[in-house]
């Protein structure tokens, strides 16, 4: 029997759990008249702009197909699998969307009710999101294995799948950061900053374009980021093993059939493909199982709503590990691999809690961030990109342990493999992650309906948690996304041929490549460059949709009578529009860099120069990805630490100089910091597929 099945059913079990919650939220009241005219609102809000973002991307992705079948060393398998992934992923963030904003409504409702309740709701609803990824994901890759995997040119097909998916969660996180942050920062500086209204305050008109960007950025756009990064994982290990079939079979074959002894070579290869896919549907029975485990009582307390979170997550990784071993042991594979699988899974679940710890204001470095807001807005910006900074040493330390401990059991497959077993608790972590924009919009229902301060207390308490959680999620999908990025890069560098590999696994680079010749040299400075040129065009792009959003909350007040008085009623749509129209201008450069310029640094330069600018642009994305998502998660905690009565309270000059620090960190974890992993992810997925072309054409230096 070919054990791929076994995933299929796993993604199976992942579709029925998804219908049980759908069906369980659903059944929630919809409160009051006031809720679902509110609710309402961002519900057309929200699919009008996924709409329209994906009739642009569609076209986006016609081009590249029509470009990809072109291509002689690729051809119209490659470019169906590029469609696939890109429609899979499409799918799956509409899905896990398309819940969200059926789920915040109810949750401000169950919140009524009680504490619980309400995080129950808003975790079923984002639950959608976390297992609608992972079973699309798991069940696409078998598709396209049952298709093509005795076909000769599966080495590209494979990629192509990933980089469909890639492309897609580019424009959804980067067009979504943009509206969803621009339309916040806009929201602060003309509401609580200029006019001292309260956050959310229904005569502000740009509380619901707020309300829909935390649906189509954090939920569709995470969901995006999140699906490819899920699928390039298993692509990664997937591909060593081809290579090893295409490139080197007499140096790779032997050391893979010492990973799958009693085994032939081909069995072997076949085994190195189904391990991944095996790992991946143990996460998914786990994540099931994990999200089961997550409730909390009545009391409002961070530490109880963490640990509630904590304990759905950790008994994930838990059984994940357990189903990886029965994986190993049934495929008779060496128990190093087991070594990798526990180094990803160990290092994935550390990142999240180094995360929560440097973006909670329930340690002292969100708390420092509150104290030096008594100073003023200056302070609070230095403290808070200080922190940011500090924070990047744990995941880059423990990304670094995890690829050697992989490493030194089972080579650049074993790297590979600590990536797909990180990500494989992708069903509860995500759910963890898009909870977290669910429980914002019902705080922000709850007071746009004007409902008791003991219901906005509880969704108070669940949107703090919902900004740790988001942080950690973000963190954990800079991590992954490194760790996946490497094993993408290793796949590369195998199938352009910048290195071989022993029988011993071993790996040796050719003599002409130097880290000293100028073309590599020149990769990677454009490398190191461009990370920083992505982040500079993105929070341009959120402050242009930011001021768009200000002058026109600005003339609603001065052209509608009664509006400042709450006596006439504030025209949302305009600002939906506004955010909208901006987001799909301004999301297309940061995206069409990202996919020609390693394109023309691996044609102009060569496949070595390429090799240095991924390496370069991992790095330095990487630490800056992490400054960007802490930070940014920092200061928006720092600001709900004073708003809980903490250094004056809220309307204090502690907490203007926060909603400072917050504003600056909108852009910064919620559209660059994020998106930055997209764009690490995609230019090394691109360079794979494009490795059979490279290695026919050196380069014009």
């Amino acid at each position: 029997m070919d054990l791929v099945w076994i995933s299929v059913m796993c993604g199976i079990l992942g579709f029925a759990t998804v219908a049980y919650f759908v069906r369980y939220v659903l059944r929630q009241s919809q409160g009051t008249e006031r809720i679902k005219e509110i609710t309402s609102a961002i519900h057309e809000g929200a699919l009008a702009f996924i709409h329209r973002e994906y009739r642009t991307e569609i076209i986006v992705m016609v081009v590249a197909a029509i470009i990809l079948a072109l291509i002689p060393a690729l051809g119209w398998k490659t470019s169906v699998a590029f469609i696939f992934g890109a429609l899979c992923s499409m799918g799956a963030g509409y899905a896990g969307m398309n819940m969200a904003i059926r789920s915040n409504g109810r949750t401000t409702a169950a919140a009524e009710k009680g504490l619980n309740q309400g995080l129950r709701v808003s975790f079923r609803g984002g639950a959608v999101m976390g297992l609608t990824v992972v079973s699309i994901g798991v069940i696409g890759l078998s598709i396209l294995y049952f298709a093509w995997n005795k076909d000769p040119n599966f080495l590209a097909v494979i990629p192509a799948y990933g980089t469909g998916a890639s492309l897609v969660a580019l424009f959804a996180r980067v067009g979504g950061g943009i509206f969803t942050k621009g339309a916040d920062a806009g929201s602060d500086l003309v509401g609580k900053v200029e006019a001292g209204i309260p956050e959310d305050d229904p005569r502000n008109a740009a509380v619901v374009a707020d309300f829909v960007g935390d649906n189509v950025g954090d939920v569709c756009g995470m969901g995006a980021d999140l699906f490819e990064s899920y699928v390039e994982t298993v692509v990664a290990a997937m591909t060593l093993g081809i290579v090893g079939v295409v490139v080197a079979p007499d140096a790779i074959a032997p050391w893979v059939m010492k990973l799958f002894p009693s085994r032939s070579a081909e069995a072997a290869l076949r085994a190195s493909w189904w391990l991944p896919m095996l790992i991946m549907a143990g996460g998914i029975l786990a994540s099931v199982i994990g999200c089961f485990a997550v409730r909390v009582g009545e009391k409002v307390e961070m530490a109880a709503l963490l640990g509630a979170l904590r304990r759905g997550t950790l008994t994930a990784s838990i059984l994940t590990a357990l189903f990886s071993l029965g994986a190993i042991y049934l495929l008779k594979a060496q128990l190093g691999l087991f070594w990798s699988v526990l180094a990803g899974l160990i290092a994935g679940v550390l990142m999240g809690e180094s995360t929560n710890y440097f973006t909670s204001y329930a340690f002292k470095p969100t708390r420092e961030i509150s104290q030096a807001s008594t100073i003023g807005g200056g302070a609070t910006i230095v403290r808070g990109f200080a922190i940011g900074l500090m924070s990047c040493w744990p995941p880059v330390l423990l990304v670094a342990v995890a690829t050697i401990i992989a490493f030194y059991f089972a080579s650049f497959y074993g790297v590979a493999i600590a990536a797909a077993s990180m990500l494989s608790t992708l069903g509860v972590t995500l759910a963890t992650d898009a909870y977290g924009p669910v429980a914002d919009n019902a705080g922000g229902i709850a007071t746009m309906a004007e409902l008791s301060p003991e219901v906005r207390e509880r969704t108070d308490a669940l949107d703090s948690l919902g900004n740790t959680t988001a942080a950690t999620g973000k963190g954990f999908a800079i991590g992954a996304a490194v760790l996946n990025a490497l094993g993408l890069i290793l796949s590369y560098a195998l199938a352009a041929g910048l290195v071989t590999v022993t029988p011993e696994g071993r790996i040796t680079s050719p003599p002409e490549l130097s880290l000293l010749s100028a073309p590599v040299i020149v990769g990677i400075l454009i490398g190191a460059l461009v990370p920083a040129i992505f982040v500079a065009i993105t929070m341009k792009s959120v402050g242009v949709t930011a001021g768009l959003i200000v002058e026109e909350v600005r003339r609603q007040w001065r052209e509608i009578p009664g509006l400042r008085e709450g006596k006439a009623r504030a025209q949302y749509d305009r600002c939906v529009d506004i955010s909208t129209r901006a987001a799909l201008k301004e999301m297309l450069a940061p995206s069409i860099m990202t996919i020609i310029v390693p394109i023309l640094v691996g044609v102009v330069l060569g496949k070595y120069a390429l090799g240095g600018f991924l390496i370069s642009s991992l790095a330095t994305g990487f630490i800056l990805a992490i400054t960007l998502n802490n930070a940014g998660g920092a200061w928006d905690n720092a600001k709900k630490w004073i708003e809980s009565g903490q250094f004056g309270g809220k309307g204090s000059d502690a907490h203007k100089a926060a909603v400072v620090g917050d504003t600056t960190g909108d852009p910064m974890k919620d559209t660059a910091g994020p998106s930055l992993n997209i764009m690490l992810k995609l230019m090394s997925v691109i360079s794979l597929l494009l490795a059979p072309v490279l290695t026919r054409f050196p380069g014009l230096f």
